[in-house]
């Protein structure tokens, strides 16, 4: 008898399987590979293996793998593999050790897989472990339904570490860079034991793992994960300007500081998060596991709780925001969309899905959404799983606002509005920062009659009693034609720092004299539009002749909005405007204010394994010392981990340039982001490309 086979080395060809498979920029020594695609491995016996000896491998994921959940696979040395099983054929062999190309089905499920071989010399058959290696989803393989055919979208969706989020209102829209970051150092494994902390996973292992193959399931699962109710997931939301105990949600530049603080907090939630930081760290995932993705932002969103298409704004006498009722209007809301086919709705939905893990409502009994069709969105089709209602609410919804006294507890219909939600749906353009509207994927024309009949088409499935269904029809007949009308004008920059001045214009659209008072609120809000502090209030009282137009300035000065102003910088103005023996008429505006610039330069050229120095400028506008100044730097490849830099107290008028160095490893399109905060501005973002050089 000759001695037992053992291995006595493998080799996974990790550079080679890797640009094969787009998995070259995973760091770490394990296999990643992408299903439906072969790989090779070579392995190295010692004793006495021979060409044509039986070989039978096995691959297995997750606690209790089996045949039948497709968990577990049983294959021989053979032809190579049909569509829907694995295979391994022999490519070459010499002394010893065999090059063997294995493949997996496009359907298998994605994770960590054991690998072992079973070899049977002379009726005795030994199992010997090969090692662990991770299978992804694959949008480059058309057996996949991840399946995207356009390589630079694959590129932009699944490769790309670095993205823009646009966030703001839809009168001022910005963007800031994010550092998204899935290819870092144990990022992977992280989002691998996201997916194995889940209620899913808990409730039953082995069911969860062989429901991995299906894109629409992963990403539902993650929906709920990334966020903290239920689960104990990702991120914990906060939404009341006081950030105490955390992690203000503007203080955040990328994913990978938060995922990577969860893990090592025990898989505490990490403090706090608001829709983009979310939707950022959603797309890092799923562009992890190989599902393309993209941050979706939405201008006017609607938060639609009780799903009747209506959302209910309400003002005090004196013009105040008030916070009763459930819904709202988010100046802007950021969500993902994953691509993917609909096997359970028709092919017509394939292709963008809409998933949120922004925790806004159970669906299911559960904080998650999605996957929603976009298509099914634009259609109406909101009896479509999952969570259609919900996402046709926050483009398409109708907004009515009222006065409500609280001591009778009767309202009032002010006005109704049916073209302003859902405005400047946007995402980052493929290949570079600009913005690409794609409003047009979510619905039809506003105002067209298409547009109309879709949402009545929606209106009569969600709303099916016709009699709660007509309430904002009925609403219009109600509020009788205002006798003036008004808008509120920008009159200077919006800059922290300075004055806020406005000019209220009010219109007579009457032939007879009228008498208006005007109680005009300032309030600091955050940006789902919840008031936080009253900054200024004022009564104006005016006669406009006939036909006549009157421009009132207001002037709001920093000191009395500078201490109460939230980090995202957002005022909003109403004036609730009495008519003498004629209806009330509501005046609204949201002002972002903007931060004074910060400049950064990179002194030199860019090389691998080379410092190189970069300078980070930025001036003091106001007439105050500034201080508690801090400066944050963070880029993949050219920093490790995030870098913290004390800046001394400035003068008015005075300009700090600070400067530290990066030393990047490896060559490419890099980028760098800062972020400057001090007593009297928070979190001034900015990034810089840098092409680094071999």
């Amino acid at each position: 008898m000759g001695q037992a086979l053992t291995l006595r080395e493998v080799n996974w060809q990790r550079s080679e399987n890797g640009s094969a498979h787009h998995t070259d920029k995973y760091p770490g020594k394990e296999l990643v590979v992408r299903r439906g695609q072969a790989f090779t491995i070579t392995l190295t016996f010692s004793g006495e293996w021979k060409t044509g000896q039986g070989l039978t491998f096995i691959a297995e994921t997750g606690p209790r793998p089996s045949l039948q959940a497709k968990t577990q696979a049983v294959f021989d040395i053979s032809k190579p593999a049909s569509k829907d099983t694995w295979g391994a054929v022999v490519q070459s062999t010499s002394s010893g050790s065999a090059r063997i190309s294995i493949s997996s089905p496009a359907t298998a499920p994605i994770g960590r897989y054991r690998l072992s071989v079973r070899v049977t010399l002379a009726g005795r058959s030994s199992t010997l472990n090969i090692g662990t290696f991770v299978l992804l989803f694959n949008p480059w393989s058309k057996e996949d339904v991840v399946f995207m055919p356009n390589a630079a979208e694959c590129n932009e969706y699944v490769l790309e570490e670095f993205g823009v989020l646009f966030v703001g209102s839809s009168f001022y829209m910005h963007s800031f860079g994010w550092n998204y970051g899935q290819f870092q150092a144990g990022i992977l494994d992280i989002c691998l034991s996201i997916l194995d902390r889940s209620l899913e996973y808990r409730r039953d292992a082995a069911a969860d793992v062989s429901r991995r193959n299906d894109p629409k399931y992963v990403g539902r699962v993650l929906s709920a994960m990334v966020n903290s109710p239920d689960d104990n997931g990702v991120l914990m939301g906060n939404w009341s300007g006081e950030y105490s105990g955390g992690k203000s949600p503007n203080s955040w530049n990328g994913s990978v500081a938060i995922l990577v603080n969860w893990k090592q907090s025990g898989y505490k939630s990490v403090r706090y998060g608001q829709c983009w930081v979310f939707a950022a760290v959603l797309a890092t995932v799923l562009r992890c596991l190989g599902i393309p993705s993209r941050a979706i932002s939405n201008f006017n969103s609607a938060h639609d709780v009780d799903e009747n298409l209506t959302v209910d704004e309400y003002y005090d006498a004196a013009g105040n925001p008030l916070n009763t009722g459930e819904d709202s209007v988010w100046n802007f809301h950021v969500w993902n969309e994953g691509w993917f086919t609909r096997s359970d709705l028709g092919s017509s939905y394939d292709g963008w899905q809409v998933l949120d893990a922004t925790p806004q409502e159970r669906s299911e009994g559960i904080y998650r959404c999605g996957p929603a069709s976009v298509t099914a969105v634009k259609e109406g089709d909101v009896d479509l799983k999952h969570d259609v209602p919900f996402v046709f609410a926050e483009v398409n919804a109708d907004r009515v606002a009222w006065t409500y006294d609280s001591a009778t507890r009767n309202k009032k219909p002010l006005h109704t509005d049916t073209r302003s939600i859902g405005q400047s749906i946007s995402t980052k353009a493929v290949g570079s920062y600009a913005r690409v509207d794609v409003t047009n994927t979510y619905k039809y024309e506003e105002g067209s009659q298409k547009e109309r009949e879709i949402f009545e088409k929606a209106h009569k499935k969600m709303v099916p009693d016709a009699e709660l269904r007509g309430t904002s029809a009925r609403l219009l007949e109600i509020i009788p034609k205002p006798y003036i009308s008004g808008k509120f004008k920008v009159d200077s920059p919006l800059e922290v720092g300075k004055d806020v001045n406005l000019i209220l214009i009010l219109s007579n659209l009457t032939s007879v004299a009228r008498n208006v008072k005007a109680n005009i609120t300032a309030w600091a809000i955050v940006y789902t539009r919840k008031p936080i502090r009253e900054i200024w209030k004022d009564t104006l009282s005016v006669t406009l002749a006939a036909n006549e137009e009157k421009q009132l300035p207001i002037k709001i000065t920093y000191a009395e909005y500078q201490q109460r102003l939230t980090t995202d910088n957002m005022i909003q103005i109403t004036a609730l405007c009495q008519v003498q023996s004629g209806t009330e008429v509501l005046v609204q505006r949201e002002l972002t204010m903007t931060n004074p610039p910060v400049d950064m330069k990179v002194l030199g050229e860019a090389k691998v394994n080379k410092a190189v120095e970069v300078e980070v400028m930025f001036t003091n506008p106001i007439n105050e010392e500034v201080k508690d100044c801090m400066l944050r730097a963070e880029g993949n490849d050219l920093l490790n981990g995030s870098l913290k830099i004390n800046v001394p107290s400035l003068k008015p008028n005075e300009t700090s340039a600070v400067q530290f160095e990066i030393i990047p490893t490896k060559s490419g399109t890099k980028q760098l982001l800062i972020n400057f905060s001090c007593d009297k501005f928070s979190d001034i973002k900015a990034f810089e490309t840098i092409n680094v050089a071999k």
